[in-house]
């Protein structure tokens, strides 16, 4: 089951708004992103942990280091990649040096490239649900227990448990990840830009509908600046995406008036993401500020 113990972020009790360092941008300018982020006013900083650009993990740890309130979220680390026992060492030192500011996600990740590094196992289903049944109680500084198909620990406590254990999220958009995501963990990461609409189904499949604990953080691409949205729909086509129904592109005003959206169907946290080779990635930054002025 889900941490009781998790403390929920901003996200919990208001509609967060958060934007997103992608990895696609060079570790160097991380700084400069996250303490403009900060300082914008943005609720949530989000970073990515894809193949194979920087670590996801080293990344929030620099996030969290340059900043001071700004909560920092990883959505997400791909669990064929790790040892959980690993992932809750890592997840523990940052909770603990950071208390209530860390969001970690684990997920799937892109199999294609799990099969690249030779970690894409046969049910990627059966390794998630085994990373989540174990990362919560470890995250708790219980001593655990596994035999499962892929996760054997024996006897497994962490010497260094989280005073503030921060809430575990998952990655999903099919329906049985959806549904994995509200019975074992505190909340969903959606990407890929869904409309309201569908953000409302995929809360449907967690069971979780008006739970005030349960995080939706939901990632919608955005832009500024000339042929906003066409940069958009050129990106999407790139990666072999569905165009985005409800881009966050115009005004501040226009763009909360899009979050408010999001919130009415079920979101906690809407974090612009930006596209294309990254011109506007600090502009887009200064919205989500702006945006979360609004909001």
């Amino acid at each position: 089951m889900p941490s009781s113990a998790a403390q929920p972020s901003s996200s919990s009790s208001s509609l967060a708004v958060g934007v997103v360092v992608r990895p696609q941008q060079p570790p160097e300018v991380l700084r400069e992103h996250a303490t403009a982020a900060e300082q914008a006013g943005a609720h949530e900083l989000w970073l990515w942990e894809d193949c194979f650009w920087a670590g996801g993990l080293t990344s929030s740890a620099l996030a969290l280091a340059w900043t001071s309130t700004i909560h920092v979220g990883l959505g997400l680390m791909p669990v064929p990649l790790r040892n959980p026992a690993l992932t809750a060492m890592e997840v523990a030192a940052l909770a603990r040096a950071f208390p209530g500011r860390f969001l970690p996600g684990v997920g799937h990740g892109v199999l294609d490239w799990m099969g690249q590094v030779g970690a894409r196992e046969a049910s990627p289903m059966t390794l998630l649900r085994e990373h989540l049944e174990v990362l919560a109680p470890l995250l708790r500084g219980e001593r655990v227990g596994a035999d499962g198909r892929y996760v054997h620990l024996d006897d497994v406590r962490l010497d260094h448990p989280p005073h503030v254990v921060p809430p575990l999220l998952v990655g999903a958009r099919g329906p049985k990840t959806l549904a994995l995501a509200g019975e074992r963990s505190d909340g969903v990461i959606l990407d890929a830009g869904p409309s309201p609409e569908q953000v409302a189904a995929s809360v449907r499949h967690t069971g979780r509908v008006g739970d005030p604990t349960f995080h939706v953080v939901v990632f919608v691409p955005s832009a500024v600046g000339e042929r906003a949205r066409e940069r958009i729909d050129v990106e999407a086509d790139g990666w072999g995406n569905a165009r985005p129904a409800t881009p966050l592109v115009g005004t501040p005003e226009e763009v909360a008036a899009l979050v408010r959206a999001y919130g009415e169907a079920g979101a906690t946290s809407v974090v612009l993401q930006p596209v294309g080779d990254g011109d506007d990635a600090l502009d887009v930054v200064r919205l989500a500020g702006a945006v979360a002025g609004l909001v």
